[in-house]
C-alpha cells in the first residue's frame, strides 16, 4: 500500500485513488497543528511591546524624579517639577525679599514666598497699574495668568502668572521672577504647573 502511494506521488500523470485522497486530506490537520501551536507560542511570548512600554514608563518616572526639587530643606512643604530638558536648576534664598528663587535656564524662573492668598487684591493692583495695560488670560481661584504691555510700544509684551498653594496650614504665593527676561505664555503655563504641595510621607 505504501508503495502504491509513493508511486502515485512520483507519477505526475497518475490520479490518486479515493483511498489516497483520504490519506492526504487526513495529513492537512497534522501539518496545520504544529503551525498553529507555533503561532500561539509566539503570540504568548509577545513581541516585547509590553516590556518596552513598561521600560518607557520607568524611564519617565526616573526623569520626573530626577527633575523634582524637594523644598523641605528650605522649610517649605512644596516640590518643584522642573520640565524635562531644562538646564540644572538653582535654588537661592533671597533674604532681603524673603523669597525663594528657583531658576533653570532662560525660560524657567519663579519665586516663592509665604503670604495670605488674596486674588481680588492682586486683580485690583493690576487694574490700578498706570504704566502697563494688563489683560487677564486665564483665571481660576488659585491661578492668574495675564499679559502686560506698554500702550506706547506694542512690541513690549510680557506674560506673568500668580499662583496660590495652601498646604499644611500655610499659604504660599508663586509667581514668575522679575529678572528682566521676557517669558512666553507657554513659559508661564509650564511654571504655573510646576509647583505642588508635597505629599505626606
Amino acid at each position: 500500500m505504501h508503495g502504491t502511494r509513493w508511486k502515485a506521488k512520483l507519477d505526475r500523470n497518475a490520479r490518486p485513488t479515493p483511498e489516497e485522497r483520504c490519506y492526504f486530506r487526513g495529513m492537512k490537520p497534522l501539518i496545520l497543528l504544529p503551525a498553529v501551536s507555533l503561532a500561539l507560542l509566539m503570540f504568548s511570548c509577545g513581541d516585547g511591546k509590553a516590556d518596552a512600554v513598561k521600560r518607557m514608563a520607568e524611564v519617565a518616572d526616573s526623569l520626573k524624579a530626577a527633575n523634582t526639587i524637594d523644598l523641605a530643606e528650605h522649610h517649605l512643604p512644596l516640590v518643584v517639577h522642573v520640565p524635562v530638558g531644562m538646564p540644572p536648576a538653582s535654588v537661592v534664598w533671597k533674604d532681603e525679599a524673603g523669597k525663594l528663587s528657583v531658576k533653570a535656564g532662560d525660560h524657567f524662573a519663579l519665586e516663592i514666598h509665604e503670604a495670605p492668598a488674596d486674588m481680588q487684591r492682586l486683580k485690583d493692583d493690576l487694574d490700578r497699574d498706570l504704566l502697563q495695560k494688563n489683560t487677564i488670560l486665564e483665571e481660576t481661584p488659585d491661578l492668574l495668568i495675564y499679559r502686560s504691555e506698554f500702550p506706547d510700544d506694542s512690541t513690549l509684551v510680557f506674560f506673568h502668572f500668580h499662583q496660590f498653594v495652601n498646604t499644611a496650614g500655610r499659604s504660599f504665593i508663586i509667581d514668575d521672577e522679575d529678572n528682566g527676561d521676557a517669558f512666553t505664555r507657554e513659559d508661564v503655563q509650564r511654571m504655573a504647573k510646576s509647583v505642588q504641595a508635597k505629599e505626606p510621607a
